[in-house]
């Protein structure tokens, strides 16, 4: 397997069953805005996918700068993912279809008829994660070891920066 293939794959599982990510713009006078979108379920292959309104305070500010940054946070599991990439607008009517799901009419109540329906495409150039594969005891356990011991807590979980996706 590829870095590419297996980059692709690690990021997948790691935010396939968080289903909100925080998506970060840069707004005109270049402060940082955020705001939680649905993930999408679908396969990953290095693009991110989400809902959006085309006439949307985003789109406008990815037209002006196309550099964004999706976070995922998934505290229970201890999953933790921030990426970074280029968004862009897609009006692309079989896409929509494609990942389109009944539940976004709470979003988009004109469904697939809104003429406002569009996706934001994030092509992700690079991401980072941290994960903890060990249970909420194990983790409990060491953090009370290091509070008691005054050391440093002992093997957090993984953490990796993928430079290349």
């Amino acid at each position: 397997m590829s870095d590419r293939t297996g980059n692709i794959k690690k990021l997948h599982d790691m935010v396939k069953d968080i289903r909100f990510a925080m998506l970060t713009t840069v707004e005109e006078d270049g402060s940082l805005r955020s705001r939680p979108m649905a993930t999408q379920e679908f396969e990953f292959d290095g693009d991110l996918w989400f809902f959006t309104s085309a006439d949307a305070t985003k789109v406008n500010e990815v037209q002006h700068e196309h550099h964004v940054n999706v976070s995922y946070s998934e505290p229970k599991d201890q999953k933790y993912v921030s990426v970074s990439g280029t968004a862009q607008l897609i009006r692309d009517k079989s896409k929509i279809e494609e990942l389109w799901n009944p539940l976004f009419k709470a979003w988009f109540p004109d469904g697939l008829n809104d003429p406002q329906l569009a996706l934001l495409k994030v092509s992700v150039d690079k991401a980072e994660y941290w994960d903890s594969p060990s249970s909420k005891v194990v983790r409990l356990l060491g953090f009370a070891k290091a509070l008691v011991t005054g050391k440093q807590i002992g093997n957090p979980g993984d953490n990796a920066k993928i430079e290349e996706i």
